[in-house]
């Protein structure tokens, strides 16, 4: 019997792919409700989303290596997106950053013991 083969009642499990989609969905219907996106569309949101996100990580690792720390805080992230979004763009973006870290940790200290 080889291992390939199936044992019975056993499900065979798909990779799961993680997309941006719901969240890039509620921000366009919270920005323009009467707008809709083309599935194409989405996917090039999905793909810039995930590319920015790995710019900023990985400009953030680089800082942390820089000032030799171990551990990624808010400030290299912010310093992170300084770097990479020009002007008045960065400083939105680090201004909603800043809103959603308090309210997680105001939510996060809720449940604290």
């Amino acid at each position: 019997m080889s291992k390939a083969k199936k044992i019975q009642g056993e499900k065979s499990s798909k990779k799961r792919f993680f997309s941006y989609s719901i969240y890039i969905y509620k921000v366009l219907k919270q920005i323009h409700p009467e707008i809709g996106i083309s599935s194409r569309a989405m996917n090039i949101m999905n793909s810039f989303v995930e590319d920015i996100f790995n710019k900023i990580s990985t400009e953030a690792v680089k800082l942390s290596q820089h000032n030799q720390i171990k551990t990624l805080t808010a400030r290299e992230i912010q310093t992170s997106v300084r770097l990479l979004i020009p002007g008045e763009l960065s400083k939105h973006a680090i201004s909603e950053g800043t809103k959603a870290v308090a309210k997680y940790r105001n939510s996060s200290q809720k449940y604290r013991w």
